[in-house]
């Protein structure tokens, strides 16, 4: 009875509750209007026709175009409103225009050693390309950097600590879910230690990966405390795709001379101090020296877009302040997508490893949500002798969608690929290893709402020490999950009939 009292009266209910009054509200207004006159019924289906015809003329992705014009044609009437209340896959222009502001300021400070690429051009042609085109998207790419993996959460955690014990300067933050618990207590205590000693501590919490979880307004806490915070694009009961924008990155920046990315979150799940859906895996990817100044840039982008009082001078958080020593462990380039431009930056990453590897490529991803582009590029990868190997949940967070990954195993099983679930439990991590030479770890699904609706980021990796580690990583998580056969594919009729249906409509998942 508490567990139910307390579903009714928090946050999500409440808000889900209004989004579906104002969709009933707005399906009544529609059949009135619509059954008024004839006139505003041909004037609906005039609109219909319309959307459609710009939806097929949009540069986008056709599996996107296809889970649209679905409902249009079904519901000639309705269709076209439908798209223009929830179609629009980009932030609202008061979202792009400050971010867009907030670039102008920051990016322009963040400059690119040509003799970095020269030395990689000379190693590598192809990975020289990918780097170029990272570059092009704005994050340069650095040789004086080091790199740390991690396995697991608790691998990751108590190095966390140390770091941010350490801190000296200032702490910035930014993550997806956040929960009260061991981890984020632990975290917590320290950084208001650290406000005590004086440092800038900042802290960004996304305001839907954590409306569940911690208390509406919880920045007011945070401010209260001495931390400034912010709560990324609030949540509010609007029947709206722009509510889709998520900020899924995590970063934790130190100093400018130290960073923390990959997967994990902050709750305990990810040190799997509560079991939820078996052994949670997770990784991250630990950053020293310039390559942090990438992440440094990400977040005062958004920070000063959307916290009121802003930066006006960054040369403070450069990494030549703090930085202290040289290293040497390669090239390092972290870098970011968003939803704000035409560039998928993080799908466009991955399929330019799987193009150029010669002889492995092995993947990590909790979900298998991908569009003909991903699906072509893994198979003629596997046609062409490439191991292809994919290592998804045994045990999944949401039900409906792994039926939906699994719906994409049969046709790259059929090409060659080799898909393994993960027999412990579930498989958060988003990692990719390639020829003992190239590895990206970060936060960025195989599913259309982090390759096109979310903010993310990532590392790519050349010839780090790192990279074996995630290749080790992956061989030994092989090693403990379940190979899929062409024949565990096979389904009944009505599970088969309810894929194909995810199938049409995953791109709006």
């Amino acid at each position: 009875m508490k567990k139910l009292i307390k579903l009714l009266l928090s946050r999500l209910f409440i808000v889900g509750i209004l989004i579906v009054l104002q969709i009933v509200w707005l399906l009544i207004v529609f059949m009135r209007l619509s059954n008024y006159s004839v006139i505003i019924r041909i004037a609906f289906m005039v609109l219909s026709i319309l959307v459609a015809l710009w939806i097929i003329n949009k540069r986008d992705n056709p599996a996107y175009k296809l889970a649209w014009m679905l409902p249009i044609l079904l519901l000639p009437l309705l269709g076209g409103l439908l798209y223009l209340f929830m179609g629009n896959k980009n932030p609202s222009r008061g979202m792009r225009r400050r971010l867009e502001r907030s670039k102008a300021r920051i990016w322009p400070l963040v400059h690119q050693d040509e003799h970095v690429i020269e030395n990689m051009t000379k190693m590598n042609v192809n990975a020289a390309g990918q780097v170029k085109y990272l570059r092009r998207c704005g994050f340069p790419v650095y040789q004086n950097s080091t790199a740390t993996y991690f396995a697991t959460g608790e691998e990751c955690y108590p190095v966390m600590l140390k770091e941010l014990k350490a801190a000296r300067h200032y702490i910035f933050m930014e993550y997806f879910i956040v929960a009260d618990g061991v981890m984020w207590q632990g975290i917590l205590d320290i950084l208001k230690e650290k406000v005590r000693e004086g440092l800038d501590v900042r802290f960004i919490y996304d305001d839907v990966g954590c409306v569940s979880l911690l208390p509406y307004h919880y920045y007011k806490e945070m401010e209260a405390a001495g931390i400034k915070c912010m709560a990324f694009n609030p949540f509010i009961p609007l029947f709206s795709f722009v509510m889709n924008n998520r900020d899924h990155r995590k970063i934790l920046v130190i100093d400018g001379h130290t960073a923390f990315s990959g997967g994990i979150n902050l709750a305990d799940e990810y040190i799997n101090r509560i079991e939820r859906f078996g052994y949670w895996k997770d990784t991250a990817i630990m950053l020293r020296g310039e390559a942090v100044w990438n992440f440094t840039a990400m977040f005062l982008q958004t920070w000063n877009a959307f916290y009121p009082k802003a930066d006006t001078d960054y040369s403070v958080y450069k990494p030549d302040v703090h930085i202290q020593k040289s290293y040497a462990d390669g090239f390092i380039q972290p870098y970011g997508d968003s939803p704000l431009d035409e560039e998928i930056v993080g799908e466009s990453t991955y399929l330019n490893i799987i193009n150029q590897a010669s002889r492995y490529v092995y993947i990590f991803t909790p979900y298998l949500i991908i569009d003909n582009e991903m699906m072509t590029a893994l198979c003629l990868a596997a046609k062409r002798g490439v191991d292809v190997r994919i290592v998804t949940p045994g045990i999944p967070d949401k039900k409906m969608i792994f039926l939906l990954t699994q719906s994409y195993y049969e046709q790259l099983l059929e090409n060659g690929v080799r898909i393994y679930e993960y027999t412990p439990g579930f498989i958060h991590a988003k990692c990719f290893v390639a020829d003992d030479v190239i590895a990206t770890v970060g936060t960025i699904n195989l599913d259309f709402r982090s390759l096109y609706l979310h903010f993310e980021c990532g590392v790519y990796m050349y010839r780090t020490k790192a990279v074996l580690d995630v290749k080790k990583d992956a061989l030994d998580t092989i090693r403990v999950s379940r190979e899929i056969m062409l024949a565990d594919t096979r389904s009944g009729f009505f599970k088969g009939l309810f894929q194909a249906v995810l199938r049409v409509f995953a791109p709006l998942l």
